[in-house]
């Protein structure tokens, strides 16, 4: 199994389906309309499909994780989430480094991602990570307020 070093004496492994409703609870705090226990028990299920990569702590307190969909030589970020008391530390980055360590050992060769077009840290984070943008989707994000907002296509190159 491999572990990755995170900031906070947390560290990065593979989730595990135990940890579909800290998951859960995390989406939730970072998205509108957040995913469902059920859900991420489907997706922690094959992780040779949908990995998930999670910061914890030795008694396995999940402080944020991201998961993937793998597809031949194409991955695409499905989600990632980090508990707010933990944001701007640098927790973001190391998830990112652990998928793509990970995934320059698989024969992905393009990471995807959609993201909202206002998430300023979020897509500054992206691009510092080699992801440029590819396309738009309009009324992709529900709001609170009944409208939809529009999400970045974004793509990287592994390896």
């Amino acid at each position: 199994m491999n572990f990755w070093t995170a900031p906070g004496g947390l560290h990065i492994a593979r989730g595990e389906i135990d940890d579909a409703r800290a998951l859960a609870r995390l989406h939730a705090q970072g998205f509108y309309r957040g995913w469902p226990a059920s859900d991420f028990t489907a997706y922690l299920a094959d992780p040779k499909i949908t990995p998930a990569y999670v910061a914890t702590d030795a008694r396995r307190n999940i402080s944020g994780f991201a998961m993937l969909r793998i597809s031949g030589d194409e991955s695409e970020l499905l989600t990632i989430a980090v508990d707010p008391k933990k944001r701007g530390h640098g927790l973001g980055r190391a998830l990112l480094s652990a998928v793509f360590a990970d995934l320059t050992m698989s024969p992905v060769k393009t990471l995807f991602l959609e993201v909202d077009e206002t998430n300023a840290p979020a897509i500054a984070l992206y691009r510092r990570f080699g992801f440029a943008d590819i396309g738009t989707r309009k009324g992709y994000y529900p709001k609170p307020d009944g409208s939809a907002a529009t999400a970045l296509v974004m793509a990287a190159p592994i390896g």
